[in-house]
This record gives C-alpha cells, sequence and structure tokens, in this order.
C-alpha cells in the first residue's frame, strides 16, 4: 500500500517545528544572554540569532541533501537536490516519515542543525571575534554535523550498526559539546572568567522556552501524532523535572544554599539526557536518567572544569557534552521495545550489545566532532583571527563588534 499523507502528523509536525525553531531563537539566546557580563549581552544573542540564519540557508542550498540524501558508503548522503531544487513542488512524501511532506521533515531536521551550531556558542562568548564565527557556522555545519547527521540519521554506517539517538543525544548534543570544548581549549581562558550573570531573568525565560520547545524536539521526532509522541512528551517533563531536582539538592548539599541558576542547569541537564532515550524508554528510566545525568553533569561543572582550567564559559561540555553521553549510555540500558517496537532495547530487554553500539557511537562521533573542530578553529585562527583584541574584551563585545548597547543608563 503507498504511502498516504496524513494531516493529523503533518499538523502536528509544523507545531513541532515552530516550537524548536523557538529554543534557538529566542530561547538559547536568552539563557545564553542572561548569563554573561551586560557588556557582552547583545554580541551573545546576536551569535544565535546570525546562526539561524547561516544554517537555515545552507540547510536548503545542500545541507538536507548531504545529511539525509541517497547513502553514499555510509559516510556522506547524495548531493541530488541542490537548492531543494523541485523537492516541494512535487509533493513527494519524506522517505523516513512517510506520512508527512518531503519539505515539512527537512525544515523539521534544519532546526536541529540550527540548535547544534548555536549551542556551541555558549563556550566561547566574551571572547572570540563575530567574524570568526560568522567562518566558523558554515565550515562545521559542513565538515561536521552533516556527516554526523547522515552517520545516525540518513542511513550511514552507525545507523546501519544499529546504534540508536532518537532525538540529538550524539547528533546534537555530543557533537556540539565536545566542539566547544575544543574551541574554548584554543581560544583559551577569559580576562574575567566568573560566571557572574548580569540579568538571570532572561535566563529563565530562555530556559522556559526551551524547556517548552524540547517537546517538539523530542515528541516531534517520533515525526507523527502517535502514542511514541505522548510517551516521548511524558519522559522528557519527567527527566528535566527530576534534573532540576537533583542540581538543587546538589547545590544543598555542596553549598549549604539551592540556587536558580542551578535549578535552570538542572533541568537542561535532564533534557539534554532524555533526548536520546525519549523514544525508547519509560517513566521510571527517565527518572534515573534525569537524576544520574543532572549529578554527573554538577560535578562536570562544579569540579572537572576547575580541575582542569578549561574555560567553557556557560558549560557546553559540563552539560550537553556530558549529558549527551550519560543519555546514549542509558539507551543501551533501558530501551524497550514495549515503548518502541521498532528496536531490540537495552540491557534490560535482553540485548547486552547495544551498550556495545552506543560507546561506539559516543567514541566515534565525540573524537570527529572535537579533532575536526581543532582544525577548523586552528585554520581561522592562522588566517583571521579567532579572538578579539585584550582592551575589547575587556570593556565588552556589545560596543567593540556592533557599536551598541545592550542597555542606555544615561
Amino acid at each position: 500500500m503507498d504511502p498516504v499523507l496524513n494531516s493529523g502528523d503533518t499538523a502536528w509536525m509544523l507545531i513541532s517545528t515552530a516550537l524548536v525553531i523557538l529554543m534557538t531563537i529566542p530561547g538559547v539566546a536568552l539563557f545564553y544572554g542572561g548569563l554573561i557580563r551586560r557588556e557582552n549581552v547583545l554580541n551573545t544573542i546576536f551569535l544565535s540569532f546570525i546562526t539561524f540564519a547561516v544554517v537555515s540557508v545552507l540547510w536548503f542550498i545542500y545541507g538536507y541533501d548531504l545529511a539525509f540524501g541517497s547513502d553514499v558508503l555510509g559516510v556522506i548522503g547524495a548531493l541530488t537536490n541542490p537548492f531543494f531544487n523541485g523537492v516541494v513542488e512535487s509533493n513527494s512524501l519524506a522517505t523516513l516519515a512517510p506520512t508527512i511532506p518531503t519539505g515539512l521533515y527537512a525544515i523539521f531536521q534544519m532546526t536541529f542543525a540550527v540548535i547544534t551550531v548555536a549551542l556551541i556558542s555558549g563556550a566561547i562568548v566574551e571572547r572570540m571575534k563575530f567574524s570568526a564565527w560568522l567562518v566558523f557556522i558554515p565550515v562545521w555545519l559542513t565538515l561536521v554535523y552533516l556527516p554526523v547527521a547522515h552517520w545516525m540519521w540518513g542511513g550511514g554506517f552507525l545507523a546501519q550498526w544499529g546504534a540508536l539517538d532518537f532525538a540529538g543525544g550524539t547528533v546534537v548534543h555530543l557533537s556540539s559539546g565536545v566542539a566547544a570544548l575544543a574551541l574554548v581549549l584554543l581560544l583559551g581562558v577569559r580576562k574575567n572568567s566568573k560566571l557572574l550573570p548580569h540579568h538571570l531573568g532572561y535566563s529563565v525565560i530562555g530556559t522556559g522556552l526551551l524547556l517548552f520547545g524540547w517537546f517538539g524536539f523530542n515528541a516531534g521526532s517520533a515525526l507523527g501524532a502517535t502514542n511514541l509522541a505522548v510517551s516521548a512528551m511524558i519522559v522528557t517533563n519527567i527527566s528535566a523535572c527530576v534534573g532540576m531536582l537533583a542540581w538543587v539538592l546538589m547545590d544543598k548539599l555542596n553549598t549549604g544554599k539551592p540556587t536558580l541558576l542551578g535549578a535552570l542547569s538542572g533541568a537542561i541537564a535532564g533534557l539534554a539526557a532524555i533526548t536520546p532515550a525519549a523514544g525508547y524508554v519509560n517513566v521510571t528510566s527517565a527518572i534515573i536518567i534525569g537524576f544520574v545525568a543532572s549529578v554527573i553533569s554538577y560535578y562536570a561543572v562544579s569540579h572537572l572544569k576547575p580541575l582542569l582550567g578549561y574555560d567553557d564559559a556557560l558549560d557546553v561540555f559540563g552539560i550537553h557534552g556530558v549529558c549527551g553521553i550519560v543519555g546514549t549510555l542509558a539507551v543501551g540500558v533501558f530501551a524497550t521495545p514495549l515503548i518502541n517496537s521498532a528496536i531490540k532495547g537495552g540491557l534490560i530487554a535482553g540485548n547486552a550489545s547495544q551498550i556495545v553500539v552506543q560507546l561506539l557511537a559516543i567514541i566515534i562521533i565525540g573524537a570527529y566532532s572535537f579533532i575536526l573542530t581543532l582544525a577548523i578553529a586552528k585554520i581561522i585562527d592562522m588566517t583571521i583571527g579567532l579572538r578579539v583584541d585584550d582592551n575589547h574584551e575587556v570593556q565588552g563585545l556589545d560596543i567593540n563588534q556592533h557599536e551598541e548597547s545592550g542597555y542606555r543608563l544615561s
């Protein structure tokens, strides 16, 4: 029987696409913008907005084909429809989501590419040239994101091995987290590396928008208005809430006082960790995943970062990278065919080999993103330079990079 367009699935995926767009602009933009010095608020927000624009254009010129086109040797997709030529006009249904239009599947996947690159910006705020970021966006998208997305989601070699990533634990969170780590190792420490949020209210709003949009991110990855989408939405919410509570508990135990910033960080940790597992696990597993990921992430931020001395400004690696790893491994343990009949499940379901496949995916994608990011950043540094002048960094990037100011105080 030929696939038929389902209006309910199409409506849900249109909503999910809009929700994921909301995650980047203004979600990530506000979350990051509130956490830095006021002299850098506009520059920080601008990094997310410009990323949205650049990635959106390149996605439909060649990005979608390279990520989701016909598989070429398990490595990349074939560029068969540059500029998305004729795809929308053909009224075709998506190969990987046969109840919705190809164009809708393409723009839904575009939103994942956008937020992956935007997440990286949180590590390099307050010291990277805007021009260098503009060069970094298309190069990293092309050389890192598109191949990785194809390997896991477009029929590439990791998908052929049976690696599972429901909504982006490896493709989004791990790849952006290790890329952030590579960039900050090359950039070095800021002149003032203390995290003193100038407007935590912005970050509260940004986190709320991220949590709200994440339902499109995870439940939307069911690719239809189905029971699987409902299950993914429930475990997404549970993991976020448990992650928040766990981080608040860690704050209380370690510093004596709960913090709102800790609550926000814990929620993001829980969300990032459940992302690869959202369509594969039940509520009990989601509680465990959210708690464990939040605690590990807490120590990565509070202990590992000071110990190693890298300046990941807004903890992209400590939260997204670490929780992407935790969640991806959790799939190998907790995944069950009772939630998703398309899979064999993980260790608890009697398929211990899934852990090995998940670990291989983590190692391959983590190493690839880290090495390629280092190479890309080094070339940019040798040509136009990565870092702003010292005096510009001290004065703030808003005025020196954009001739603007976030606040008029006189």
